[in-house]
């Protein structure tokens, strides 16, 4: 969803996500070459990320208040590890993606939680369910890759991020936390 930031106003684009450690990126990246991909674009080991929300065209002067909002949230109680296990292709989007045959239960009830405290600002999330996912490629046209090791990447986030979209970069403008340190 993208409100619209006025004809006067910058804007960002942003999106809320789980963000990579540099050690999973890697071992994301080794096993996508596994697959020797023909099709698609690779996306960037640095720019590996679980999102949670997109945001769209953000006019800055709402900067404050989505980080408002953000800070405002609970964070998750026990940990619970997002176990990306499913290679897929999405055909309307044109991705190779890590996706979960499990997600967790308390990650889907939080983000529902994101979703519904950012309303009042304006956004709307997508109208599909949400789907935990890693795009590994776009441009991607054809049939899921066979892979020699079958996928399971544990994804143990402990913060959660807003990220600005600049040219085909994501850079983190702000994290709060997406876990209760104090009872994992």
């Amino acid at each position: 969803m993208s409100l619209d930031p006025g004809p006067n106003e910058p804007f960002k684009r942003l999106f809320f996500a789980l963000p990579c450690t540099p050690t999973q990126g890697k071992a994301l990246s080794r096993w996508r070459s596994d697959l020797r991909l023909r099709s698609g674009k690779p996306v960037p080991t640095g720019n590996f990320h679980v999102t949670l929300m997109f945001l769209g065209a953000v006019g800055v002067s709402q900067l404050p208040a989505i980080f408002e909002v953000a800070a405002r949230l609970r964070p998750l109680e026990r940990p619970q590890p997002l176990v990306l296990d499913r290679l897929e292709v999405w055909r309307r989007s044109q991705a190779l993606v890590l996706t979960t045959q499990e997600p967790p239960k308390a990650l889907l009830r939080w983000v529902y939680q994101l979703q519904e405290a950012l309303l009042p600002l304006g956004f709307v999330a997508d109208s599909k369910a949400f789907r935990p996912h890693l795009t590994l490629a776009r441009d991607f046209r054809h049939e899921v890759p066979e892979a020699a090791v079958a996928p399971e990447f544990r994804w143990n986030a402990r913060e959660f991020m807003l990220y600005e979209s600049s040219k085909g970069q994501y850079e983190p403008l702000a994290h709060w936390p997406l876990l209760d340190i104090a009872r994992s």
